[in-house]
């Protein structure tokens, strides 16, 4: 019976909807064509940062206006400049990082490499916290933009609908990929930043023309805290000193999202650090210039917070100078749009920051994995989980979710500011001085404003992240323990054991609960063990059933392999196969391979009809030394099977068709599958092969070039000089008469040919991914056709276009 070729089985219909949904899966060496361009990485990193000009000043009046009230808007500038000067010292400090941190990474790797790692652990409870709370908070306010415009949509249901929408959604365009979130994701920026940008510029000019007006106040029930102002004598009277360390604490949520660069240099093209440096600059002049600007506008407009949350004070400000005509309407859109890509950043900067803290086995290693579309997809999906959760529990209100906000991120910059202080302590390079001094300012302020947040901002919610922050600190913790102790049992003997004598016996005990299928191929390769003892067991829980089973056993000619029938009379399989290897390998000179038939189901209602008996006996018998536990599938032939063998059909056509016709197939296969789909014919695979041929990389051209005429590795044959081309797919040592060789498999997409160093067990640049022509003579080696000592020019690195 002859094998089935991997391309001649098709893809299964949960892989081709993913594809469908998420595009085709990008492979790893695409890495570096993800990376982002300064245009376009301003557009994805900046909008969290950015887009806080919306709604940073109105928090700020949130805190004044019920309790001096129109002294609020005399008030609302100086705190600007000073929230200003924060952001002055922090983005020296981060320029800083970034220029000495050319990884992604940010406040966590700078706090985990100047004082350890689990002080830095500190800088990651901070900021995933912040980034899943910005998430909330931003689309949140973008909903808040959206009802100012369609004021009929201000209703909770509608409001937590819309903003639950707007989250999958910045899911759906992540799990997509970071290019493709970039492109989706530039533009409301660019936008944003234009559309308000003209009307602080005009709002400049008709308050220089004196033609500025202010607002007509609403009345004192629809003002935000229900009342305009305490009563009172002087411009501070009824303003307690905790006020306005309130309104400081809101306005400093103005700076969230300025980490971002950092956190996310590791998405920039290369130079990455020059690139990233040059953004931020661009972004905190940018976000200077509009939250000035807006808080200017306040002032002269004296546009008050509403409790209701609509209309913004952005959205007066905009009617105060354009009125509400038609580009009242274009700049509402920008807000809104810029608000709800400002959650972008966080899926950016969440699953980097996640992926770092993971690989030091402080989060689950999941968050380290890639996904279909090379992004962080496991990290993803838990922001966007978690971001929904607080939405629903707060109702998509903006004034609820800010009591989390802003402590993460400023706690952040507080341990950014400190590592590069003992950073240049440490090292003393040039003007060390100086950057002790600014990282240290930028440090000092950024504690200052979270020890405020948390004081003033309480009561109101901030105890949350002062209750929740040291839980999730321990956790971690108590995590990276655990790994730390999984990593030492497994270690501990591993080369020992592995080196150990073999034992002497081997048995082989397979698992009989019915005759069929799955227990004939269970058999079957029970018998390529060869081992000394096999034996085929029923455990007896039906009487009926195991004398039909004894009877049938016979009928079909097994007489010379007994069906061994061991009663169980409390019906306990799992402690009855414990005992069946425990007496089997009590002479401590016995190695047991039990074999676990297991029937595979195409449908998922059929799973359910059946129960995993193989994998709980498998789970059982893993506690028992010296003994294997291996279970054997059988997928049920159905529609599947009949798609394989139908799919398999086409294939073998294709080829045959192509051979004929000497049409040549593409020389690399950079995805390494087929994607010829079911019950195509010739065309429909030549185009495929087409396809292909046009989506090589940059380094399979360069193998075109080099290689010029080559043979296709699907038509070597022994004992012929050949010369190949292709992709390095797998590498290994092998030991052999005293000395290592070098193997390794070359695939040209066609087919793969074993390539063998003799004597040689490493050569420079040959790992899975280089590419490399190799000419030599083809013999046998271990019953498969090989390269003997091939002369052999690398033309590309397995890392030479994925970047850092």
């Amino acid at each position: 019976m002859s094998g089935i070729a991997a391309d001649t089985i098709p893809e299964r219909r949960r892989y081709r909807l993913k594809n469908k949904l998420l595009g085709p899966p990008l492979v790893t060496e695409q890495l570096s064509s993800e990376r982002l361009g300064r245009p376009t990485a301003l557009g994805v990193l900046a909008p969290d940062c950015i887009s806080s000009s919306a709604y940073g000043t109105e928090e700020m009046l949130t805190q004044m206006v019920p309790t001096i009230g129109l002294a609020a808007f005399a008030l609302v500038v100086p705190i600007t400049l000073a929230i200003l000067g924060v952001l002055f010292f922090v983005t020296l400090s981060y320029l800083d990082v970034i220029q000495y941190y050319t990884k992604a990474g940010g406040a966590y790797v700078v706090a985990r490499d100047n004082f350890g790692p689990r002080v830095a652990q500190i800088a990651a409870v901070a900021l995933l916290i912040d980034y899943t709370v910005t998430v909330a908070v931003q689309t949140s306010a973008g909903t808040a933009a959206l009802t100012s415009a369609i004021p009929s949509l201000a209703n909770t249901f509608d409001t937590v609908v819309i903003t639950v929408a707007v989250v999958l959604l910045l899911l759906y365009g992540n799990l997509r990929g970071i290019r493709e979130a970039g492109k989706f994701f530039a533009f409301p920026m660019y936008f944003y930043v234009v559309a308000l940008g003209i009307v602080i510029i005009t709002g400049y000019i008709k308050e220089a023309l004196g033609t500025l007006h202010h607002i007509p106040l609403p009345p004192q029930e629809d003002i935000f805290g229900g009342h305009m102002g305490t009563p009172g004598e002087g411009l501070l009277m009824g303003l307690a000193f905790i006020t306005l360390l309130r309104a400081f604490a809101n306005g400093g949520s103005s700076l969230t999202g300025l980490e971002a660069i950092s956190n996310g240099v590791g998405s920039f093209r290369r130079p990455a650090s020059v690139h990233a440096r040059q953004t931020l600059v661009v972004m905190s002049s940018l976000l200077a210039f509009l939250v000035l600007g807006t808080s200017l506008m306040a002032k002269w407009t004296h546009a008050v917070p509403y409790a209701s949350g609509s209309p913004t004070v952005v959205s007066q400000e905009v009617q105060a100078v354009f009125g509400r005509g038609f580009f009242f309407f274009v700049v509402q859109l920008a807000t809104l749009l810029i608000l709800y890509t400002g959650g972008n950043t966080s899926f950016n900067g969440f699953p980097f920051l996640a992926n770092f803290v993971a690989g030091d086995h402080y989060l689950p290693r999941q968050l380290t994995r890639r996904g279909h579309r090379l992004a962080f997809s496991n990290g993803i999906l838990v922001l966007a989980g978690v971001s929904i959760v607080l939405v629903l529990v707060f109702k998509a209100r903006v004034d609820g979710l800010v009591a989390l906000y802003a402590i993460g991120v400023f706690t952040g910059f507080t341990m950014a500011g400190a590592g590069m202080v003992k950073h240049h302590l440490t090292q003393k390079g040039s003007h060390w001085r100086r950057s002790v001094a600014v990282n240290a300012i930028s440090s000092f302020l950024s504690a200052v404003v979270v020890l405020i947040f948390a004081v003033v901002k309480f009561n109101e919610g901030a105890w949350v992240i002062v209750v929740v922050g040291p839980l999730l600190y321990f956790g971690l913790i108590r995590l990276h323990h655990q790994y730390n102790e999984e990593s030492i049992a497994l270690e501990t003997g591993a080369v020992e054991a592995s080196e150990a004598p073999i034992l002497r016996r081997h048995v082989v005990v397979v698992l009989v609960d019915r005759l069929d299928m799955a227990t004939a191929r269970a058999l079957q390769y029970a018998r390529t063990l060869t081992p000394d003892d096999l034996r085929a067991v029923h455990f007896d829980i039906d009487s009926k059933e195991a004398r039909e089973l004894e009877e049938e056993w016979g009928r079909v000619g097994l007489a010379r392999l007994p069906l061994d029938i061991i009663e169980c009379p409390d019906r306990r399989l799992g402690r009855a196969a414990i005992e069946l290897v425990a007496d089997a390998t009590l002479d401590g000179d016995t190695e047991c391979t039990v074999l676990l038939p297991r029937r595979g189901y195409s449908r998922i209602w059929q799973r359910f009809l059946h129960d995993r008996t193989a994998d709980k006996i498998a789970a059982v018998l893993s506690q028992v030394p010296h003994v294997a536990a291996t279970i054997i599938p059988y997928n049920l032939p159905g529609r599947f099977g009949e798609k394989v063998r139908r799919y398999g059909q086409s294939v073998q056509r294709a080829r045959l068709s192509d051979a004929a016709a000497g049409g040549n197939l593409p020389p690399i296969d950079t995805e390494g599958r087929s994607g010829v789909e079911e019950g195509t014919d010739r065309g429909a695979t030549r185009r495929e092969a087409q396809r292909k041929a046009n989506a090589v990389s940059a380094a399979d051209d360069a193998l075109a070039r080099r290689a010029g005429v080559t043979t296709r590795i699907s038509d070597v044959a022994v004992r012929q000089r050949v010369k190949v081309a292709g992709r390095v797919k797998s590498v290994r040592v092998q030991p052999r008469a005293g000395t290592s060789n070098l193997e390794c498999v070359l695939s040209d997409g066609t087919g793969g040919l074993l390539l063998v160093f003799q004597g040689r067990p490493k050569i420079a640049g040959i790992e899975p991914g280089a590419r490399l022509v190799a000419e030599g003579m083809v013999g046998a080696w271990g019953r498969r056709p090989a390269m003997l000592n091939p002369s052999f020019e690398l033309v590309a690195g397995a890392d030479d276009s994925t970047g850092d």
